[in-house]
This record gives structure tokens, C-alpha cells and sequence, in this order.
């Protein structure tokens, strides 16, 4: 960067450096939402010239209209950001009918210092080492240092910022008359943390801190407090969009932003929380601490936050903050590596996940999480025909009892165990005890909602199931996964209106979804409306593999009807198995839907022989109706003994 590129303003004890979105007092950042830094800017960039409601509302709304009450909550809060009192206005001037003026003088900083800084911090980094050199999936960078060997420095300031926030709630809360349970719940948002160090290669260090946020602030007050998941809180990573649209979009009354920094051996993290309804900041603060001496004040400094603002925390809230396991920051980075590509639901995501999950049980093989995610991985392999069940569900089961074995008490090893037991053992009623154990211990687990939702639809309990799965949504509203599953429980209670309408909402969410577009093929053939169901089926994966294949079936479509549909899918599908594994179960779909009776049966057997997952919804699969009379399908539900 050459000399005089950076330009920062100095004014009184503050500094802002509009190329980081930074505002400090000394050494101490100053939390400010995006909107109210650029209104400050704004303001200080005209220097003590008068700017009028009208130019300021068009600078900071170029393409939006919005009401002047908008532009007072803004001004409201870099007044509070700057300590400004109504008896003393040092820094923004109101005049009546004219506008506002920034009064105090400013000092412009070019160049230089701030790339000195830069300097400065770029020496004082860590060099990264890789992780997995030379394996199959490549490197990745470690993000956390490894001088704290005791466990992440990530997760004790999660401890201490979850304090402060829950406590903020809390009374906010208690200031409102009494609600019933249902009411009392609130939903709260965390948005992914801004990486304020200037170096690219941090940006996982942030986003640990997300994760980790997410996850203990879901575990504090579970009966109060609802957390969105990880999935859609990321979404909003480097967004534009302002807290009452990201509100809205969530359906949270409160979100919390904030940024980190990494300097000199020292974690910088500001945190602040929004109320939605009237973008009011509820509560700020500032963490500086020196990464060695985290491990030792981690509970004195949790403890003196919640007294200091004279709360007690449920004692679900102690348990996980004081009981939060130890694990290695090299570990711990593995894991999220994990999780993250769990989370992209694709077969290659799932192998890298396994990947990393392994790496991490190599490090520490105490590390129940790990084991956690590595049954998550295997499981959802089995369902997707990557590998035969019988090759990837033992594998899934013995990597969730052993993440039991080491904590009984970890939601996701109770929700891992509990779909092995539903989808390779088919024993919905066991598999009902373990969901509901995960829920019990972790009511903001997403993952557990939404495959508990399954086990009750195999059950035939479908409001219920309806009920969770739109649980799972409420604290995941962003997911394409939970999103499109809601659209299958649908099919499932024969509600294809509904069906219909969710598949469209996935569609609105992510087009590229492609799983979305089976269900809603099968919706529309359900309504008996075949134009539409083609059009989807088309679309959903094995797809024509070409323009000329897709014309081919339309052709015989409008001749023969959606059986052509079928008819084409048979072939495609015994394409693929030239090139990969495809189950019994697969082919038995379409069997049934062109009426082959024997087909249809003869791979159910087949499947049932293989323990392929999707038999457990051979009684709700709308694709079987017709079979329901033979008595072979009624011997083979006494086969896999379903409820």
C-alpha cells in the first residue's frame, strides 16, 4: 500500500478508521452497528458544516425511503456511543429546521501510522502450519494459537460474552409484565463475528468464535432463549442488510454483532446487543486479554459479569458454562473444519468432514464432538446411495456410542445415536428416547428437532412431526435441508397443498436445492396434476443427463403420460449404476409408480436384505399405495417389524 492511501479521523480521546469499519477510544474499540459508523462518518466527513436531514437520509438511504424517525435512532446511538448526555452535546450539534453539525474539531491521518500498524500486526502473526499436507482433500490453515494447550481461548470468551448477554435479556425481560411459557421464549440471532485483523487467513478465527457463541448461549437458558443455528446465522456473513431486515427474515427479537481482533499476543472483542423491534442497544462490552491468562480468569470473570448485573443464571446456564470440556485449539479448529463441510450436505462435503473429524480423534481421542460429527457424517452417506448401509451405519454407530461413552451428556451424540437406531435398526420407539434426551439436554439443537420429526412421521404421528420439523426451522430458518424436509412431511401426512407451498418456499430460498424438486414432483403427482409433476421431476436429481434425453421424455409424456417420467427414470438409473453404487430401494420407486407389483417387491426385498434407511417410510411413502393390498408388502412390513 503506498504512502497516504489510508486516511483515519482523530477527534477528542476517539480515532475512526473507516477502512476497517473501526471506531476506538485509546486501545478500546467502540461497538457501532454498520449504519450508525456510517452515520458518523457522514457527519465528521463534513466537518463543521451544517447537513440536513434530507442530504443525510439520501447519503445513508441512497436507494430507500425511510422515515426521519430512522435517522434520530441513528443519531440517537453515536451520541450513546460517544457519551454523549442530553445536558451536553460536545460532539453532535442539532439545529432546529436546519440539520445537524459535527462540532468537534478533526485531525485527518494519512498514510503512515496505520501502515505502520498494518506492519505491525502482520510480524506478530502466527505462522500458520497446514493441516493434513498432502492428504486427499489438501491443507488448511490452523487458526488458533498453541500456546493456550489447556482447551480454545474461543470458547472462554464465548463464557464470558454469554453471560453478559443472557443477563441483558434476562432483565429485559423481567421489566415486562408475565407471560406465559410460550411467550417468555425469546428467539436471539448471532451474527458472524467481523475478523477486524486486516489478514484474510483469520477469517475461520472469527468465525470460531461464531460457532462457539451459537453453540453455549443455546445451551444457557434453553426454556427461555432461543438460538438460530449456524447454518443461517452464517448466511449474513459480510451482509448489507440492517437489523430489522435480518430480524424479520429470522423471526429473532435480538441480535448479537460484534468483531475481533487478534494483535500482539492479545484477543480484542467487541460484542454488543440489538433489539430488534427498535434496533435499541441493549448491551455493550469489551474483552482485551491476553491469550495465556484466558484459561485462568474464565470463571471469575463469567461469575462478576452476571453479578454485576444482578442475575442468576438457570442452572442448566452454570452447567454448561462451567462444564465445558477441555480440548486442544488445534482440535477444536479440526472440528469446526468438520462441521463446516458436514453442513454443505454434498457427498464430498461428507468425505472431507470424515476427514477432518478423524484428524481430530487422532489428536485427542477423548474428544466426544469429534466422534459426534463423525456418526453425523456416516449417517447421512447411507441415504444419499454413496455406500451401502451395511458398510457406513456400523461405522456410525460405534462413533456415536463411543462420543456417549466419553460424555453422555453431548446433545448431538443423543440425536447421532437416536437416527442410527431409526434409520439402520428401524426401531423408532428406542430411537424416540434418545431425540427426546438430546432435546432435553440441548432444546436449541436444530438437528435434533429435525430428525426427531422423522422418527414421529414413521410413527404415523404426524402432527407432531409437522410441529417439530417447524421447531427445527424456528431456531434454522435458512436451511434448504430442514426447509425441504417440512415439504416431505407433507407428502407423508398426504398434505400436498401444504407440500406444494413449503417445496416453493425452499425453491424462493435456494433454487439450486435440487432434492426440493422430487418432493414436489411427487406433490403435484399426488394432486394429480402431471404437467406441473413432470416439470419437477425434471429438474430433480438423476436429472436427463442431456437436452435431448429430457426432449425424449417429454415426447413419450405426451403420449403415455407421467409413466413416461418413470419409464425414463428406470433407464438413468440403470446408467448410474455403471458408475456408482445405487440402492435396491431406488429402483423399487419407480417399479411401483409404473405398476410392476413384482419389481416393486422383489427390490423392497432386496432393500430390506441391504438395511438401505428409507425402508423405515415404506408405510407413509406415498409412492407405495399401491402395494399396500399385496400380501407380500404385508409380510414384509412384519419383516422390519414397524410399528
Amino acid at each position: 500500500m503506498s504512502k497516504g492511501a489510508n486516511r483515519s479521523y482523530e477527534f477528542g480521546p476517539y480515532r475512526m478508521d473507516p477502512a476497517r469499519n473501526l471506531l476506538t477510544r485509546g486501545a478500546e474499540p467502540v461497538p457501532l452497528t454498520a449504519k450508525a459508523f456510517e452515520t458518523l462518518l457522514v457527519l465528521i466527513e463534513h466537518g463543521d458544516e451544517v447537513i440536513s436531514k434530507e442530504e443525510l437520509m439520501k447519503r445513508l438511504w441512497p436507494d430507500t425511503f425511510v422515515e426521519e424517525a430512522n435517522l434520530a435512532q441513528h443519531i440517537s446511538m453515536v451520541r450513546k456511543a460517544l457519551g454523549e448526555t442530553p445536558q451536553e452535546r460536545r460532539y453532535i450539534i442539532t439545529l432546529p429546521g436546519r440539520g445537524y453539525r459535527f462540532a468537534e474539531p478533526v485531525r485527518t491521518v494519512l498514510g503512515y501510522e496505520g501502515d505502520q500498524k498494518s506492519k505491525q500486526l502482520e510480524s506478530s502473526t502466527l505462522t500458520l502450519q497446514p493441516i493434513g499436507a498432502g492428504k486427499k482433500h489438501g491443507a488448511f490453515p490452523s487458526i488458533l494459537q498453541p500456546v493456550l494447550a489447556a482447551r480454545s481461548w474461543v470458547a472462554v470468551l464465548v463464557m464470558l460474552l454469554a453471560c453478559g448477554l443472557a443477563s441483558s435479556i434476562y432483565l429485559q425481560r423481567s421489566r415486562k409484565p408475565s407471560l406465559d411459557v410460550a411467550q417468555q421464549r425469546v428467539m436471539l440471532a448471532v451474527l458472524p463475528f467481523a475478523n477486524l485483523s486486516g489478514d484474510p487467513t483469520q477469517e475461520y478465527f472469527s468465525d470460531g468464535l461464531t460457532e462457539e457463541t451459537i453453540t453455549d448461549l443455546g445451551k444457557l437458558n434453553p426454556a427461555r432463549l432461543g438460538v438460530i443455528a449456524r447454518t443461517s446465522a452464517m448466511a449474513y456473513k459480510d451482509t448489507s442488510k440492517t437489523v430489522s431486515q435480518i430480524g424479520r427474515e429470522l423471526g429473532v427479537d435480538f441480535i448479537l454483532e460484534g468483531s475481533i481482533r487478534q494483535e500482539g499476543g492479545r484477543a480484542r472483542v467487541s460484542a454488543q446487543l440489538i433489539r430488534v423491534r427498535d434496533q435499541t442497544h441493549l448491551w455493550a462490552q469489551n474483552y482485551d486479554r491476553q491469550l495465556s491468562d484466558l484459561l485462568e480468569i474464565e470463571n471469575e470473570l463469567g461469575n462478576t459479569i452476571a453479578q454485576e448485573v444482578q442475575v442468576n443464571l438457570s442452572p442448566q446456564g452454570h452447567v454448561a458454562l462451567s462444564r465445558a470440556p477441555a480440548v486442544d485449539p488445534g482440535v477444536y479448529d479440526l472440528y469446526l473444519k468438520g462441521r463446516y463441510y458436514w453442513n454443505q450436505r454434498t457427498e464430498q462435503g461428507f468425505w472431507k468432514g470424515i476427514e477432518f473429524f478423524r484428524h481430530a480423534i487422532e489428536k485427542d481421542p477423548n474428544y466426544a464432538r469429534a466422534y459426534a460429527g463423525l456418526a453425523d457424517s456416516y449417517i447421512l452417506l447411507g441415504p444419499n446411495d454413496v455406500l451401502p448401509s451395511k458398510e457406513v451405519y456400523p461405522l456410525a454407530r460405534a462413533a456415536a456410542l463411543k462420543a456417549l461413552e466419553l460424555d453422555d451428556t453431548l446433545a448431538e451424540a443423543h440425536a447421532s445415536s437416536g437416527f442410527v437406531l431409526l434409520l439402520y435398526d428401524w426401531n423408532a420407539a428406542q430411537a424416540e428416547k434418545e431425540f427426546r434426551r438430546a432435546i432435553e439436554l440441548d432444546p436449541n439443537y436444530s438437528t435434533a428437532h429435525h430428525w426427531y420429526a422423522y422418527d414421529l412421521a414413521v410413527m404415523k404421528r404426524f402432527d407432531e412431526a409437522i410441529s417439530e420439523m417447524r421447531r427445527a426451522l424456528q431456531l434454522d430458518p435458512l436451511s434448504p435441508s430442514i426447509n425441504a424436509d417440512l415439504a416431505q412431511i407433507f407428502l407423508f401426512s398426504r398434505r400436498p397443498d401444504d407440500g406444494i407451498a413449503q417445496c416453493n418456499k425452499t425453491i424462493e430460498l435456494d433454487p439450486g436445492f435440487n432434492q426440493v424438486y422430487w418432493y414436489l414432483g411427487l406433490l403435484y403427482e399426488q394432486k394429480g396434476m402431471s404437467d406441473q409433476s413432470l416439470d419437477a421431476f425434471l429438474k430433480a436429481p438423476p436429472g436427463p443427463a442431456n437436452p435431448s434425453q429430457s426432449a425424449a421424455i417429454r415426447a413419450a409424456y405426451r403420449v403415455s403420460g407421467i409413466k413416461a417420467y418413470w419409464y425414463g427414470r428406470l433407464e438413468m438409473l440403470k446408467g448410474q449404476t455403471k458408475e456408482h453404487y445405487v440402492s435396491s430401494f431406488t429402483f423399487a420407486v419407480p417399479y411401483a409408480r409404473i405398476g410392476d407389483r413384482d419389481k416393486a417387491l422383489e427390490n423392497l426385498e432386496k432393500a430390506v436384505d441391504e438395511r438401505y434407511p428409507s425402508v423405515v417410510f415404506v408405510q407413509v411413502e406415498p409412492v407405495f399405495d399401491n402395494l399396500r393390498s399385496d400380501p407380500r408388502y404385508i409380510d414384509l412390513l412384519h419383516r422390519i417389524k414397524l410399528p
